[in-house]
């Protein structure tokens, strides 16, 4: 069966988990406008259904991504979601989601594929894998968020040899320096990285909701001890005292029970 007959992404759920895994296996995932148009709407899926509160993207076959579908590009065609420029690459690295991304990366991840971890909240990685954006050898530059998420997540000077040189970054490297959250045994990446996910899901989902979107907010707002920060905290904290959850959390501590989250 060849490719054309397979879909782009594949999308199963565990439990409160949606997974959604990249397709293309033939072509180590590189990304295409039909794989970046289904990562965009399975993400959208995601974000509309109240059941999935932790997604997590992984890659079929031995690779996360290869990045961007060179062949389509030299051939004219550009990989963005028609409709969806905003999504940006793969229809994910400027696709803002309420509920926490988990990346697992299975297999290397090249280029546009480490940009696509670099938008994730967490990472898994296989022990054999590698990440890094060899963009420049291409005559190209990692212009998908890797560029301002690299330097973000990294001291600027490992950014830069990153990005300048283009040389991969091992697994143990980039736990190393804050890349991924943990390495997993080789193959075994997907196992961990749901785990991680089915963890975050049993806590309250709108909790876990505002403290992703203030941890983002909060990384741009200047100084803790300034207004602005301090602004942006009390408008979540708002939120989360006056829901449901909240008084339900309490409730489960007095009674010694496990809650029964609803999400309001």
């Amino acid at each position: 069966m060849g490719e054309q007959s397979e879909p782009p992404v594949l999308v199963e759920h565990d439990g409160h988990v949606a997974i959604v895994t990249l397709n293309r296996p033939r072509a180590m995932n590189a990304v295409n406008r039909a794989l970046a148009t289904a990562v965009g709407e399975a993400l959208e899926q995601a974000q509309a259904d109240s059941d999935v509160r932790a997604v997590v993207v992984t890659g079929a076959g031995r690779g996360f991504c290869a990045g961007a579908d060179l062949k389509e590009m030299a051939s004219g065609q550009d990989s963005y979601v028609p409709g969806h420029r905003d999504w940006d690459f793969a229809g994910l690295v400027r696709h803002w989601l309420d509920k926490p991304v988990v990346a697992a990366v299975n297999g290397f991840a090249l280029g546009g594929g480490t940009e696509i971890v670099l938008a994730c909240d967490l990472v898994v990685i296989d022990e054999d894998a590698a990440l890094g954006l060899p963009e420049v050898g291409r005559g190209l530059m990692a212009a998908a968020g890797g560029l301002i998420r690299l330097q973000r997540q990294v001291p600027f000077k490992v950014a830069a040899e990153v990005a300048l040189t283009g040389e991969p970054v091992c697994a143990a490297r980039a736990y190393e320096l804050g890349l991924v959250n943990r390495v997993a045994s080789a193959g075994t990446a997907l196992t961990e990285a749901v785990a991680l996910a089915q963890r975050i899901a049993s806590n309250a989902p709108l909790a876990v909701q505002e403290t992703k979107r203030m941890l983002h907010r909060a990384a741009h707002a200047g100084s803790d001890w300034g207004d602005a920060a301090w602004s942006l905290n009390e408008s979540s904290m708002e939120v989360v005292l006056g829901s449901d959850d909240a008084a339900e959390g309490a409730r489960a501590f007095v009674e010694r029970r496990a809650p029964h989250w609803s999400g309001r």
